[in-house]
């Protein structure tokens, strides 16, 4: 899958190895509570993001399940230590169904 739109992340292109990075990302998403009620007093859909992975290389480096109570627009950020150059993959799971994914190359030297 492409580099989602509604992804914006800030990681480095370069590091040292063994240094630490800090990994941002933030999802446009408006996290919809089902709570709510629309203008004509109907319910409106619980829509949610459930899950959020980063891994590197393959190797999982962080992974967080979400609950109703995450605000919209989520934002996460996180540590790593830089072992090798490769792809980071970050990945949101919503719980109906949809997957935004986002990859970033690193060149650790």
């Amino acid at each position: 899958m492409a580099n989602s739109e509604r992804v914006k992340v800030r990681i480095p292109a370069k590091a040292k190895k063994g240094e630490i990075i800090e990994i941002k990302t933030q999802l446009s998403h408006d996290m919809e509570s089902g709570q709510r009620k629309d203008a004509d007093g109907k319910p409106i859909a619980r829509r949610i993001i459930t899950r959020f992975t980063c891994s590197w290389n393959g190797e999982p480096v962080i992974s967080a399940d979400w609950h109703q109570a995450v605000s919209a627009n989520p934002f996460s950020s996180f540590f790593a230590v830089a072992s090798a150059s490769g792809k980071i993959k970050l990945t949101w799971w919503g719980e109906a169904g949809e997957v935004h994914e986002y990859t970033h190359d690193i060149v650790v030297e």
